[in-house]
């Protein structure tokens, strides 16, 4: 009996047409478009034109044919200017105050809201509405609590017997403190928001291994729950570091920079030259020197928080 050998035919492998296959990248580029069109229009291309005209002498009123390319003279004017200096360090203070105060108040409310409270779902809800507000009605709300004459907190000061209250935003001595104020109350809720997420995250067998060891509620909280919230630490203080710098809603509606120029902080100063004197290249001078100061401190913070962390 012969033994009879079968071979197998070859597998054919078929292969999608060039075309073909070109359809899902063309359905990408698709999706990505809108998303690319507008970071394209609304950060890139404004960005590298600020960098640009931080290079040039322009008053936007002659149009460009009035642009005059004049090096670095806006920024040797900057380190001359006291006004410049001036609101700098306004804004850090303005910044250094509200930033941590901001995040000392939401990591307290946090670990109040991550406790067992009656109604703490609702009471996140009502603590992070300030920071979906808009900052107008922020503003209009501040500007009736803080009225200096028939505003009720200083009805209340009154009835406490204070004779002269504060004058608050019309105020050179009280401005800027009422706008450290204002600009912490909304944003106490987002850092508490933000902390509670991180503290349920947190493994619980962390904290029982600590109580286990002896550890009392003042060690566990710095050696388990401060060092696991240490990321979430740096998060919020390099985004409300970018934020705070950059305030210029509530400013604007409610001081204009005044009393005087008590409340001008670099964000207001780039505005004015900006839009009220028609200095361009000097406004977006102020812009990036603004920029490489929070991008200095962001780069110490991140790199203060290495190694610090749990899960570092």
């Amino acid at each position: 009996m012969t033994n009879v050998i079968v071979k197998s035919a070859p597998a054919v492998v078929q292969r999608r047409p060039a075309r073909s296959r070109r359809i899902p990248t063309r359905v990408g580029w698709l999706f990505i478009a809108p998303n690319l069109l507008g970071f394209l229009a609304f950060t890139l291309i404004p960005l590298v034109a600020g960098l640009a005209i931080a290079f040039t002498d322009w008053n936007v009123v002659s149009g460009l044919g009035a642009v005059h390319f004049v090096g670095l003279d806006n920024f040797a004017e900057l380190l001359g200017d006291p006004l410049f200096w001036t609101s700098a360090l306004r804004t850090a203070g303005y910044a250094g105050i509200s930033v941590p105060g901001t995040m000392l108040l939401g990591l307290l409310l946090g670990l109040a809201l991550n406790s067992d409270v009656p109604g703490r779902a609702a009471l996140r809800a009502i603590f992070f509405i300030p920071h979906i507000v808009s900052s107008i009605a922020i503003g209009m709300v501040w500007l009736l609590l803080l009225g200096p004459e028939n505003g009720p907190i200083n009805r209340i000061l009154q009835g406490l017997g204070v004779s002269s209250p504060p004058g608050w935003l019309v105020s050179e001595v009280w401005g800027l403190p009422s706008l450290v104020l204002i600009v912490t109350w909304s944003g106490v809720g987002y850092c508490a928001v933000i902390y509670v997420a991180a503290l349920q995250s947190m493994p619980p067998s962390l904290h029982e291994a600590a109580l286990l060891d002896g550890a009392g509620p003042f060690a566990r909280f710095r050696t388990v729950t401060w060092r696991s919230l240490m990321p979430t630490t740096t998060f919020l203080g390099v985004t409300m570091l970018i934020s705070h710098s950059q305030g210029f809603g509530l400013i604007a509606f409610l001081t204009q920079g005044g009393p005087g120029d008590s409340t001008t902080v670099l964000s207001y100063y780039m505005y004015e030259q900006g839009f009220q004197f028609y200095r361009f290249g000097y406004a977006a001078a102020i812009g990036i020197m603004s920029f490489l100061g929070v991008l200095v401190l962001s780069v110490v913070m991140w790199r203060f928080q290495r190694g610090r962390g749990l899960y570092t």
